[in-house]
Parts: C-alpha cells; structure tokens; sequence
C-alpha cells in the first residue's frame, strides 16, 4: 500500500511550506539512521521522499490529483535511489554557508537552510586581515577649537615588527611547504551527521592557510609580524573643530596581519569648558552686568573675547536681557568660511546696599520718570 506523504509528516493536506519544511526537520532529527536511540532508516526514508514531493508546487499537484502513482505520469523522477538528487545545486547551497565537500549517498532534499546549525565557515581560504581601526579621546581648549593647534600625542598600538618587515620571520629563515597541508594551505577531515558522512576542509592551523611556513619565526615578534609599540603623532586639529567630532588619520591604526593593510586612527574631540563662555555651534555666548546709570544713560564697557578685549557700547535705554553682537568675534568655521559671532546678553544688576545720597537720587529720578 503506497504512503500518505501528508500523513507520513504528520500535517494537514492544507499545510503551508513553512509547516511542510518544519515537519520533515522534526522527522529527519528523529529518524536519521546515526542516531543510537530511535533511528529508523525505513521512515527516514519514508519522510525524505515525502518530503521531495510536497516542497515542489508542480510535483504536490501532481500528488494530490494522482496520489502516489504520479510518477508513471511523467512527475517525479527522485525514487529511493537518490538519483533525483542535484549534488551540484548541493554544493552551491553549500558554499552560501561556509562550504563543503560531501560524500554522502543518501536521498536529496534542501539543505540550505540547516547548513549553518551544522557547518562552520573552514572551507574558506584564509584572507589576510586589515589592521583595527583605534581611537584616540583628546580634549583641547576653547580657543584651540576656534582657532586649531597642533598637538603630539603617544599611542601604543600593534604596529609591523621591524625586524621582519611584517613577515614573521627574518631574512635568513628558510621557508618550506607546510608538512601538515602539502603546500594546500587547507586540511580535510570527515565529519558524521545526521544527514550522513560529509568530508570538510578547514584552515591548515599549521601554516595559518598559506601553504608554506619558515623552518624559523622572527626573534623578536615569533611570527606574528606584529609587535605592540608606542609612536608618537603630530596631530595638526583644524579650527572650527566641536566637541563629539573627530579626525581620520588613515594607516595610523593597528598594522595588519603579514604585511596586509593597516587601520586608520580616530581622535574625537572634547572641548573643555572655560567659565564664562558658552559655544553654539560658531557662535560665543557670553554675559555681561550693567548698572541702572550704564543703563539708561548708556556707556561703553570691556568684553572678553577669543581675540583678547574690546569695547562694546551700551546705547541709553538698555534693557535687562538685551542682546547685542560682536561681528566675526566667534569661532572660526570648518575649512575657512569665515568666524561665527559673539552675543553679548547684557543684565541690569539691583543694587542691595545704597548710600543715603544715592537713595535720595533714585527716589527723585523715580518721581522725574512718573
């Protein structure tokens, strides 16, 4: 008596391909023949070639229209033989997860999905590896962000070992084929699975996947061809610069692997705080205090600026929180469009002690203004 291919999954003749693809999982895990307690190669196969049928839209037509008889209709052509098997789209569903070479001979089914619970990335060839990228925290001043410095900073990093040029070993080493991997930079080995025996190439740990290796390694970095070193910058920040942003300094970063690139280096900036100023953006925001007499009658009074003292004129009538600008007396911009602003806010100051005589003024300046 022929299968019920849904029955044989345990799902409903309605079932999406998601239920189709998760109930053959479950089946394949609980009767692969490898397995010591409840394998059963017979529903193994039962379940795989249930599986063949259902996954494909054309070939379930055929079945739900046909039964299982539809392969003497010109359908399915898979059989328990495995000969419906594509090894060659195997392989390439291999390679997407890390890649394989197999020798098992047993029925198909798509793989792609459950490779990677399985399969790690060893058949790849080994690449050299780009060098990290480091970064660099520098505060500076006010006046060193609106104007730029140059600074020197030390940085300890893993930088190409001098004594190799980054080879990892000198010039006198003689290299030689890898004895582990005969010159192939990679190793086979056989791995079982549930879907069967499957042989798998990985990485020579030996020659690190280059195939040769020296019969001697570098005195001073052992082979890595790197070594931690402190080098020492000059660092030239442009004006303009603001707190959170930062400079590249591109092949400043940590050499690479065997003389691969190095990384570049990142200082994000911080501006210290200075009392009495604020920056937004190009702009300097400061606070200046007046008297009543400055106030009214007006005057002109000292500020403090990036560029040193200036006078600033106070027109009679100020009020407490007016705002008056010092053109160009800001922070220069990023690549030389020209200097923000300075904005002076102005503040009446209360006196809180008087003289008799300075009462008496005030109280007959107070019924001049009424």
């Amino acid at each position: 008596m022929s299968q019920d291919y849904y029955e044989t999954l345990g799902v409903d003749k309605k079932a999406s391909q998601d239920e189709i693809k998760k109930a053959f999982r479950k089946k394949a895990h609980q009767y692969h023949p490898d397995k010591s307690n409840g394998g059963d190669e017979k529903k193994f196969k039962e379940a795989n070639e249930a599986y063949q049928t259902l996954k494909d839209e054309k070939k379930r037509q055929q079945y739900d229209q046909y039964g299982s008889a539809f392969n003497g209709a010109g359908g399915f052509s898979g059989g328990q033989g495995g000969a419906g098997f594509n090894w060659q789209d195997f392989a390439q569903q291999a390679g997407a997860q890390g890649g394989f070479r197999s020798s098992a001979n047993f029925e198909g089914f798509d793989l792609g999905d459950i490779f990677g619970d399985i399969f790690g990335g060893g058949g790849r060839a080994r690449r050299q590896t780009r060098g990290n990228d480091l970064q660099y925290q520098m505060e500076i001043s006010l006046k060193e962000s609106a104007f730029g410095v140059e600074k020197f900073i030390n940085i300890d990093k893993m930088a190409e070992c001098d004594n190799c040029n980054g080879k990892g070993y000198d010039s006198k080493a003689k290299v030689v084929e890898c004895p582990q991997c005969k010159g192939k930079g990679k190793i086979s080995q056989q791995q079982r699975t549930m879907f069967g025996v499957f042989q798998t190439e990985g990485i020579c740990p030996t020659c690190q996947g280059e195939g040769k290796k020296p019969d001697k390694f570098c005195s001073q970095c052992h082979g890595a061809g790197r070594v931690n070193k402190s080098k020492q910058l000059k660092i030239k920040i442009p004006a303009g610069i603001n707190t959170g942003e930062s400079i590249r300094l591109s092949g400043e970063g940590e050499a690479g692997e065997k003389g691969s690139s190095a990384g570049d280096l990142y200082i994000v900036f911080k501006i210290r705080p200075e009392k009495g100023f604020k920056r937004v953006n190009y702009d300097i925001l400061t606070k200046e205090d007046i008297n009543f007499a400055q106030a009214a009658l007006g005057d002109k009074i000292q500020i403090t600026t990036l560029d040193g003292v200036v006078s600033l004129k106070i027109p009679a009538g100020t009020e407490s929180g007016q705002i008056f600008k010092l053109t160009g007396k800001g922070v220069e911009k990023l690549h030389g469009r020209g200097r923000g602003d300075q904005l002076v806010e102005v503040e009446i100051k209360t006196p809180k002690r008087l003289s008799r005589k300075a009462k008496k003024l005030l109280e007959d300046l107070g019924k001049e203004i009424d």
